[in-house]
């Protein structure tokens, strides 16, 4: 019997005079085999990265978006072959709740708003992942940590660089100690941005800043690759041009363990930086770049190459976040982690704005 697709059924459908305008009963018959994803913002790293990268999974593809540009729904649509009720915009979101097409929501839109549409999403039935960093305080991310949990849903957020090959090996290496104790880290994560480009980055209130934006991958970093919680910080910021008046332009802390060691980070916009380093008793080990969307790569003191792994990290990550909804499993970065850095990272404007150490 020759297979009949969807878009048929739905054409079929409109012949017989029956609604089209929601997904078909008979959807949710099925076993999922495959995790339905709708992309909430359709800015450059969706638009250039995670559209690409759901047409290289296998757990995962992209079933549906959010926008609200309607100028970008016919490209969308013509490019991914998306339905049209498959398609919703920021007021009607939360009609997702009747489309079993979608399973999971990626909001990928400034952080500012991650928790209107975190908890959206949620109260719609539906997974989240949530682009990092998380939200813009720990009790915004406690909300959506609790609205999730009241749901029963998933809820990750998309700190790709965890699932990340040489990035899963330096994790292990903060367990295994093989150059003995870690004595100091650096991570350093930044970029010259010529002008504010995308106009979020300079605004305060969606989450802009050099901290807010990229000053997560150090702070992420010096905790996975020190294996334990911080227990103060110290930090300055300062902003050199008019255009970043509002916001951090760069950011240095440093963080502060309770086993001795000492994290010094550093993320900026005025300055292109990409390296994580682990200085330990009998040896070192870095990564360089840590954080670029490719070529992840690096070396240890004893000779031993880390090289770059051929793999699509957003394909990666979102499979991985997949099979833990497929099979009902803990996800590899979950909304707690995410709080973690948040809470970390609130300590770190109070440290810079009052010039002193902040225990944590």
């Amino acid at each position: 019997m020759a297979q009949i697709n969807r878009r048929d059924l739905i054409k079929a459908f409109g012949a017989l005079g029956l609604a089209t305008t929601a997904a078909p009963l008979f959807a949710t018959s099925l076993p999922k085999k495959r995790i339905g994803v709708a992309l909430v913002g359709l800015g450059y790293y969706s638009r250039d990265l995670l559209a690409p990268a759901l047409q290289l999974t296998q757990h995962c593809y992209l079933a549906g978006i959010v926008t609200g540009s309607p100028e970008k729904i016919p490209l969308w649509q013509k490019q991914h072959n998306l339905l049209d009720y498959n398609i919703y915009n920021y007021d009607n979101m939360h009609q997702l709740a009747n489309n079993p097409d979608i399973d999971v929501v990626y909001v990928v839109t400034p952080t500012g708003t991650h928790k209107k549409f975190t908890e959206i999403a949620a109260n719609a039935g539906k997974h989240v992942w949530c682009e990092k960093p998380m939200a813009m305080s720990a009790k915004e991310c406690q909300s959506m940590i609790d609205v999730c949990k009241k749901n029963k849903v998933q809820l990750t957020i998309g700190y790709r660089m965890q699932h990340e090959a040489n990035t899963q090996r330096i994790i292990q290496f903060a367990k295994d100690k093989p150059y003995g104790k870690i004595k100091t880290i650096t991570a350093e994560a930044g970029y010259n941005s010529g002008n504010a480009g995308y106009s979020w980055r300079a605004d305060p209130k969606l989450g802009g800043g050099a901290m807010y934006d990229m000053g997560v991958y150090p702070l992420n970093a010096a905790r996975y690759t020190a294996g334990e919680e911080p227990v103060a910080v110290t930090a300055r910021m300062e902003s050199t041009r008019e255009l970043y008046k509002h916001v951090d332009e760069t950011t240095v802390f440093e963080l502060e363990y309770a086993s001795g060691a000492r994290a010094n980070c550093t993320t900026s916009y005025a300055k292109n930086m990409n390296l994580l380093r682990a200085d330990c008793e009998s040896g070192w080990y870095e990564l360089s770049p840590f954080q670029s969307y490719s070529g992840v790569k690096g070396k240890t003191s004893s000779g031993l190459i880390l090289k770059a792994s051929p793999e699509n990290q957003q394909a990666r990550q979102m499979d991985n976040d997949a099979l833990a909804i497929l099979n009902k499993s803990p996800v590899i970065v979950p909304g707690e982690e995410g709080m973690k850095d948040i809470v970390i990272l609130e300590a770190i404007f109070k440290a810079a704005k009052e010039g002193k150490r902040i225990t944590l």
